[in-house]
Order: C-alpha cells, then structure tokens, then sequence
C-alpha cells in the first residue's frame, strides 16, 4: 500500500508543475479539475482495521525515542518541517486548490498558516513549562511539571486539509507527542502530500518517520480512534452532529479530546460603523472559500439606520465577485466541495423562502461544470427563525434588522454554537461591553474586522456547540500535555499542610 501511495503522489506532482507552467487562460471546461467535477472513488486509499492496528503500534514505538529528545531539539525538526513546506508551498497549495475546490492564493495561504505555526513552535519548544510555587511548609517547594500526553490523534475536515492538522502537528511535536493524523475522506492526496513531506524531514534527521503517521478512511477509522485508549489524546475538527458522537466515544474511555466543530457567526453593523469597513469585510467573510470555513459570516445583522444602504451596497459587491476555475489567479470564488453541498444549498434556500425569507442576491445553482452555486443573501427572517438559527455550510447570507445593542448582542448569543463573532462600531463603550462578560459568549470575539481570518498566535476555538477546544497559540500547548503538581521536601523533617499533628 504504501509503494502504491508513493507513486500516486509522485505521478500527481508531475502532472500539477506540468500544469503551472501551462497558460492559464484556458477554456473553462478543460482547465475545471475532474477532482472537483466528478469525485473519483478513493477506495483504494482506505485503510482496513488491521492497518489501523499495525499503524498504531508502530506510532506509540516511536514515541519512546520522540520523548527522549530535548525539547528544543524537537524544536529544530520543527522547523527543518516549516523550511521543507515553504519550498513545497506552491505545488502543495495547487494540491489543496485542486482537490479542495478552494481557490489557489487560499491554499497557498493554508500552507503558509502550517509553516507559521511551526515558526510559532520552535520559540515555544524553549518557554513550555510551568511555575515554582511557595509552599507553606518550611523546607518544601511546589512545581508544575509538564509531560508529553503521549499518542495525539488528529482528525481533520475537508475545507482546511493543511492547516488545521498543522496547528495540532507543530504543538503535538514540540511537546514530545507522536502524531496519527486522519485526514478527510475527500482530500487523501493532500494528506499523503503532507506526511511525506513530513517523514522526508523525520528521517533526514535519523527519527521514524512513524512519529507522524496517517491513516485513511471513514467513519470505522474515526471510530477506532475515538474509542482507542491508546489515543491519548482525540482532536477532531468537524461537524458538531459528528463531533458530539466523537465526545461521547471519547467520554465514555475517560480520555481526553479537543474539539473545533461548527460556528453559526456574526457581524453585527452599527450605526456609526464604518460602512467602507463593512462591506469588504462582509463579503469576504460570507463569499470566502465559498462559504465552506467555520468561521464564515452566516447572520449579518444590521442597525435598522444603515439597513438598507448596507445591502445595496453589499448585494452590488457579490454581483463583482469572479467566479471562476479555482487554479485562475484572477477568480476570487470556486465551487462547493460536493455534490452533497450542492443539495444542502438548494434545501436551505427553499427553507429559508419557506419560512418568510426573499432572495436579493443569488440563490441559484450555476449552469456550469462543478459544484458551483450563486452566493447568496436572504433578507426579511426572523432572527429566532429556524433556517437562521442553523449552521449551513455553503454561501448564504441571512440578514437581519436590529434597533438596539441590548437586541444584537442577545441575538448573537442565542445559536447553539459560539465559535467566531464581529462587531463594527467606533464607539469605545460599547467595544468593551462587547468584549466583556455581557457581551461575545464566542470563543473569537473581533471588532471591526471580518469573523474569519484568525491569526495563528491567539487561540483559535469556540463556547457551547463548538466544542470548547484551543488550538494555535496562546498557551493551547497545554492541550496536548499533561500536568503534574510536585511537591518536593528537601527538609529533614515532615510538616504536614494545614498544620495537621498526626504523632
């Protein structure tokens, strides 16, 4: 298996360099990926329980010389990886576009976001670890010591394939964990990209290439690693309906697992917003990867005194948008990933008119090959409506009308999930109203910018049904260690706390 996934890779790299040097003007029909047209069956690809098995067992060996190497040591294979991505980027990025469906600066920039956490990880490989505490017994002292969690399982969606395991990869490494990365069932190519640009670096420097190990699959790969005790630690990105099944696998073992599931996200526009703000930041966050990231704008809501200048404006702004082959530089939206998709789209439409909604934009499939379908704003909803309050992922925008701060913060908090939030006032009060206690209950809480297009450095999750994971920066390196409190006496007497006499 693994020869043949070896000379798959190398035949589609060649075939993706012949293809950049090609022009790129070409007919629209001949340059649209068969990837994106027709999905080809990857059953080949998939990996049978006993592979699964075989893969484990040689992961949790390599942990045992993994552990062993010094912390900035792990560091430098780190970023020997983030070098090895960045003269891959390009071709990887024309990977990700090609069989995602996102468009080529989109996969590119997804890489890049893999090589910036690994420039992140090699700084931290020097600063993990925890306080020297006081000890109130004469003679002791309290530390914090923080060990790998071991075995980390990373299981990832379709619409990020590179980035979101990149995030788990470069922090996992530099805290001594090995890695068993499953990647999306409709994106193998790029997950065998990855680990193998990954393994190159690994063994260059005389290390298993088993500490990042991959499996593909479906739902019985996913399964085993949910209920596998040997998975130290499960994170899953996905949809919450599948990541609520994973957490309660996951529970049910007493293990540990980080989850990044769904975001039904907000703008809320009030009525000092700057408009010139407004309206790129909107359709950015609405429009980008056709509508296929967490954090993409779904409500947009709007102060009653800038409503309707705000969707004049917008719906002129999605009428400019280039649609187009996703490997064009010049197109800015490509198609939906599947032919799924395609009918979700159609549904939430029919629901949305169903339940009092009008379509100002879009709301239609495209009459060309792929999965492309009009982005869409639907005005006129009730903000408790049910299609409002549901998480679909494809380009749709609900708008909505607001009179008072009290109202769009209470509607911003009232969907189940609680991932990404954005607020576009110059009114300094109301900024850390919203920042504070009464305000976002979203895990990112942005003013005047889109809700989509976080930076690797703070951490990246979400409240309620999204799950309550950190990935990236901050210290979401915690995640994927362990804790241990020590108390050392270096006395010879023995003290007992709260001044206990047991004699």
């Amino acid at each position: 298996m693994q020869r043949c996934l070896a000379l798959t890779l190398a035949q589609h790299s060649r075939l993706l360099l012949r293809n950049k040097l090609k022009p790129i003007c070409r007919q629209q029909s001949a340059a649209m990926s068969g990837l994106l047209i027709n999905q080809p069956n990857y059953s080949w690809l998939k990996a049978t329980l006993a592979e699964y098995e075989e893969t484990v067992q040689k992961t949790r060996e390599a942990w045992k010389m993994w552990a062993d190497v010094p912390a900035p040591k792990r560091g430098e294979i780190v970023r020997q990886i983030g070098d090895a991505l960045r003269r891959k980027i390009n071709v990887l990025g024309s990977l990700v576009s090609l069989e995602m469906g996102k468009i080529y600066v989109e996969g590119v920039g997804e890489v890049q976001e893999y090589v910036d956490v690994c420039d992140y990880a090699v700084g931290l490989s020097r600063m993990i670890g925890g306080p020297i505490l006081p000890s109130e017994r004469p003679g002791h002292v309290l530390i914090e010591q923080w060990n790998p969690v071991g075995l980390v399982g990373i299981i990832t969606a379709f619409n990020f394939p590179v980035a979101v395991y990149g995030w788990n990869n470069a922090i996992s490494l530099i805290c001594g964990n090995v890695c068993l990365w499953k990647g999306a069932p409709t994106t193998p190519l790029t997950s065998v990209a990855v680990t193998k640009i990954v393994a190159e670096v690994l063994e260059q420097n005389k290390l298993p290439g088993a500490i990042c190990s991959m499996t593909c699959g479906g739902a019985d790969i996913g399964t085993a690693m949910a209920k596998d005790e040997r998975v130290d630690l499960l994170s899953f990105t996905g949809s919450t309906h599948v990541g609520k099944m994973v957490a309660m696998m996951v529970q049910e073992r007493f293990g540990r697992k980080l989850l990044e599931l769904g975001g039904n996200n907000a703008i809320i526009v009030f009525e000092d917003a700057d408009l010139n703000l407004v309206v790129p930041s909107a359709v950015f966050a609405s429009v980008g990867t056709a509508g296929q990231r967490c954090t993409t704008t779904r409500r947009l809501m709007l102060h009653e005194s800038v409503h309707d200048a705000v969707i004049e404006r917008i719906v002129k702004a999605y009428k400019q948008v280039r649609v187009g082959d996703p490997w064009d530089p010049s197109t800015l939206y490509g198609p939906l990933h599947t032919k799924q998709a395609v009918e979700q789209y159609i549904a939430a439409v029919e629901q949305a008119k169903q339940q009092g909604g009008t379509v100002v934009c879009g709301g239609k499939v495209m009459d060309r090959p792929g999965n492309y379908v009009e982005p869409t704003i639907i005005t006129g909803l009730a903000h408790d409506a049910p299609i409002v309050q549901t998480e679909t992922f494809v380009p749709i925008l609900y708008v909505l009308k607001f009179q008072t701060e009290e109202e769009a913060f209470a509607w911003n908090n009232e969907v189940k999930q609680g991932l990404s939030s954005s607020i576009f006032t110059t009114n300094l009060e109301r900024v850390f109203r919203w920042l504070g206690p009464k305000g976002s209950d979203c895990g990112i809480v942005n003013v005047n910018i889109p809700t989509s297009g976080a930076e690797i450095g703070g951490a990246f999750g979400g409240e309620k049904h999204t799950g309550g994971g950190r990935e990236s920066g901050s210290d979401s390196w915690k995640q994927y260690m362990r804790r241990s409190t020590c108390t050392i006496n270096h006395s010879k007497d023995l003290p007992l706390a709260q001044g206990i006499k047991f004699e």
